[in-house]
């Protein structure tokens, strides 16, 4: 999940080499931490945080898979 993260930021953003991402594993949650450049982060976030609720949407959808649950925050 933490690779399916950073691809998509990866993607977003226009300085790709300051993208950190940091997965914390639970037993039954995985926290995701994303962490961009400050220039960036209206990118990552989206027009009223669309495209980070969309990034949740294909997170979630990945880890109900593997039956978990993953939780995407975004850090300044």
């Amino acid at each position: 999940m933490k690779e399916l993260i950073t691809y998509i930021a990866k993607s977003l953003v226009d300085k790709p080499e300051e993208v950190e991402v940091m997965e914390f594993e639970g037993e039954k949650t995985t926290v995701i931490e994303l962490r961009v450049s400050p220039e960036d982060l209206g990118k990552v976030i989206g027009k009223q945080g669309r495209t980070a609720r969309a990034m949740r949407t294909i997170l979630n959808a990945s880890a109900t898979k593997i039956k978990k649950r993953a939780v995407l925050e975004i850090l300044e």
